[in-house]
C-alpha cells in the first residue's frame, strides 16, 4: 500500500469548507539536483501542496519554513541557505500562476546565528534574493542527549538561544526588522523565554507547542511532561513579543505513534489526544497570538490534510467567530506582513 492509499483510508466530510485559511508553515523538498536518495513518493513541491491545499479547505496563502533545500553547492558556507530562498521563490512566482489555488505568500529561511555580527551579510543577501517573500529566520535549537532523540538538522550546541554569538546573530536579525521562527524540544523552552526577555522587540514564533518529546526515554511520561510544558509556556506567553504556532505534533517524534498504525488518525482521534495543549497555549497567549500551522509534510506521516483542517476547527468550535478569523488567517497576516 502507498502512503497516498493509506492516507485515503480515512475521508471525512470538510467542516466549514468556505473560511479562508492561511497555513503558516509548511516545507518543500527535494529541490532541483537534490532528488539522490528521496524516494518520489516522498517528494513535496508546488503540485504536492495544491494537491493538499485543494483538497476541500480554503486555504488561501501559505508560509514556506527552511527545510534545508536548495543550498548552493559553491561560495561561502555562510552564504549557502541563501540557495533556498532562491529556489523557493522561483516555486512562489510558479503559485501565483493560478489565482484560484494557495499563493506562497512569504518565506522563512536559515541563516546561522552563530556567525554574530558577520550574519548580517548573509541576512542581506536573503533579502536581496527574496523579491519582497523573505520574512525572517528560523534557526532550529533542538537539543537532546537521548540516542533515540535526534537532534535539529542545524546540529545546534546545548542551550544555542543563550550562546552569546547566537544573541549576537539575533541582534543583527533584530536590526532588521525581520522574525525569528524558533524549533525545539519542551525542556529547552525556558531558553527561549530567557531569549524573548533579551530581545523585546523581536518578534518571535514559537513553534509546534515547543515539540513535546514522546519517544526514548521520554515514553511513559507524558503526563508529568504536559504538566511542566504547561508552566514554561504560561511562563513563555508572559512575552508579549512571542507568538505561537499550533500544530505540528503528529511526528513520530511527538510519540503518537499513528505513523505506524494500519491507518492513519481521524480528526476525533488527533482532538482527544492533543485539545488540552491547543486550549492551554490558547488561553494563555490569547488568539490574537496563536495561529493554527500544518507541518506538511512532516505530519502527513500521521493525517492527511483535510483530516488535519478538520481536527483544527473542531479544536476552535468554542471560540468567537473573530477569534477564528486571529487562529486560522488573522495572526499569521500580521506576523509574516502577508
Amino acid at each position: 500500500m502507498s502512503h497516498r492509499e493509506w492516507l485515503d483510508q480515512v475521508k471525512e466530510e470538510i467542516i466549514d469548507p468556505d473560511f479562508p485559511i492561511i497555513d503558516p508553515h509548511h516545507h518543500l523538498w527535494p529541490a532541483p539536483g537534490r532528488t539522490q536518495g528521496i524516494p518520489k513518493d516522498q517528494y513535496y513541491l508546488l503540485k504536492d501542496l495544491w494537491e493538499d491545499t485543494s483538497s476541500g479547505h480554503n486555504l488561501v496563502k501559505t508560509v514556506f519554513v527552511e527545510c534545508g533545500q536548495g543550498y548552493y553547492d559553491k561560495g561561502p558556507e555562510a552564504l549557502k541557505p541563501v540557495g533556498e530562498t532562491e529556489f523557493v521563490v522561483g516555486v512562489a512566482k510558479e503559485s501565483i500562476s493560478d489565482p484560484s489555488k494557495a499563493q506562497i505568500s512569504a518565506i522563512v529561511s536559515h541563516a546561522n546565528m552563530m556567525l554574530g555580527d558577520s550574519v548580517g551579510e548573509v541576512l542581506e543577501a536573503h533579502i536581496d534574493k527574496g523579491e519582497g517573500l523573505f520574512k525572517g529566520i528560523r534557526h532550529a535549537g533542538g537539543w537532546d542527549d537521548s540516542e533515540e532523540v535526534r537532534n535539529s538538522h542545524s546540529n545546534p550546541i546545548q542551550h544555542i538561544y543563550l550562546d552569546d554569538m547566537f544573541q549576537k546573530g539575533i541582534e543583527q536579525l533584530e536590526a532588521r526588522n525581520l522574525t525569528f521562527d524558533s524549533w525545539h524540544y519542551h525542556n529547552q523552552i525556558k531558553d527561549l523565554t530567557e531569549l524573548a526577555k533579551n530581545f523585546p522587540s523581536l518578534v518571535i514564533i514559537h513553534d509546534h507547542f515547543g515539540g513535546p518529546l514522546g519517544i526514548g526515554k521520554y515514553e511513559g511520561q507524558r503526563e508529568g511532561i504536559f504538566k511542566k510544558w504547561k508552566e514554561d509556556i504560561t511562563e513563555l506567553a508572559e512575552c508579549p513579543n512571542v507568538y505561537s504556532k499550533l500544530g505540528g505534533m503528529a511526528m513520530p517524534i511527538n510519540g503518537w505513534d499513528w505513523h505506524k498504525a494500519d491507518r492513519p488518525a481521524t480528526s476525533d482521534e488527533l482532538v482527544s489526544a492533543q485539545k488540552a495543549y491547543y486550549l492551554h497555549t490558547i488561553k494563555v497567549f490569547g488568539t490574537e497570538r496563536c495561529m493554527f500551522e500544518s507541518n506538511f509534510p512532516v505530519d502527513k506521516q500521521s493525517i492527511s490534510y483535510p483530516v488535519l483542517w478538520n481536527a483544527l476547527k473542531k479544536i476552535a468550535l468554542g471560540f468567537s467567530t473573530k477569534e477564528k478569523e486571529d487562529l486560522f488567517f488573522n495572526t499569521a497576516k500580521k506576523v509574516y506582513s502577508l
